[in-house]
């Protein structure tokens, strides 16, 4: 089986070698592996199979197939979890800071879910393949919090479909950059990859997939405010793209923030702070707090100062 990635060359990537455009637009594999993949005929330009040196023009559509890893590949790693919950189904667990949801192409340690298949003894869903064993949704290396995993094919699917329609509650708490002008508000507008910065996401009315975002002011401290956000979709990188996209980026982000951060820290300052959904099983609704870590509350008592 495998699993493919399909990407547009724009005008900005003109002259680029494909080798180099593929590895900035999916850091999860590196370039080593994708050498590997192109001698195997799976990086193809407009349908044809090409060499890692070949050099792109604007339009050209890539493709690169990425067969599914042995299984032994992923490793169950004794790593400390924090567990907000569990049963046979699913458990949930409050992700740290600095921890990578799933392995990838050339990162197979160190990751959430390395930790889970220790924990598990192995009993984890497989309908995202080996490399993402019951992983439902993800967040960022650098974003803390709540996050849902499957033991079962069963719990997956329904929990999947929960996610596409929209009807798992997601929470998160930010701290944004500057003083918002409303107490609340909505951010409407698709996201997809930026035309430009191939590394980052953007509102990209072209290509991008709807995406829309509520937020609401819990505390102002004048350079900065301590927002509520509530995902309605849960597109990459959705609230950093969409309050960057109003001139509020969250407070320690280094891809969608501009100018220096007073602060040392480590990432973006987002939590995903609640999560609730139908349990698959018992259909009773379940809802679940990850309290903030210490960076954030150490943050907003230094804020309130």
């Amino acid at each position: 089986m495998m699993e493919e990635y399909r990407y547009t060359a724009y005008e900005a990537d003109e002259g680029l070698r494909v080798d180099r455009f593929v590895a900035e637009l999916n850091e999860e594999i590196s370039r080593s592996y994708l050498q590997k993949l192109c001698k195997e005929g799976l990086l193809s330009v407009n349908g044809k199979p090409v060499k890692v040196s070949f050099r792109l023009s604007d339009g050209d559509e890539v493709c690169l197939q990425v067969p599914e890893p042995e299984p032994l590949l992923i490793e169950p790693e004794d790593i400390p979890l924090s567990i907000l919950y569990e049963d046979e189904s699913l458990l949930v667990v409050d992700k740290p800071k600095n921890m990578v949801v799933h392995p990838s192409a050339g990162h197979t340690s160190g990751t959430l879910v390395n930790a889970v298949l220790y924990h598990c003894r192995g009993q984890l869903s497989g309908i995202n393949g080996v490399m993402r064993p019951g992983i439902v949704h993800r967040i960022d290396k650098d974003t803390t919090g709540a996050l849902l995993i499957c033991k079962t094919d069963e719990a997956h699917q329904a929990l999947a479909s929960q996610l596409k329609e929209h009807s798992i509650t997601r929470r998160y708490r930010a701290i944004v950059r500057g003083n918002l002008p409303d107490e609340e508000g909505v951010i409407e507008g698709p996201i997809g990859r930026h035309p430009v910065d191939r590394k980052k996401m953007a509102i990209n009315h072209k290509n991008g997939k709807p995406a829309v975002t509520h937020y609401k002011v819990l505390e102002r401290f004048g350079s900065d405010t301590y927002v509520e956000c509530v995902l309605e979709t849960g597109r990459t990188h959705q609230i950093r793209v969409h309050m960057a996209s109003i001139g509020h980026p969250l407070l320690g982000d280094e891809v969608y923030g501009s100018g220096k951060c007073p602060f040392r820290l480590q990432g973006q300052v987002l939590h995903a702070m609640i999560l609730g959904f139908e349990h698959p099983v018992s259909h009773a609704y379940m809802e679940f707090t990850a309290p903030l870590p210490d960076y954030f509350t150490e943050l907003l008592q230094k804020l309130r100062k």
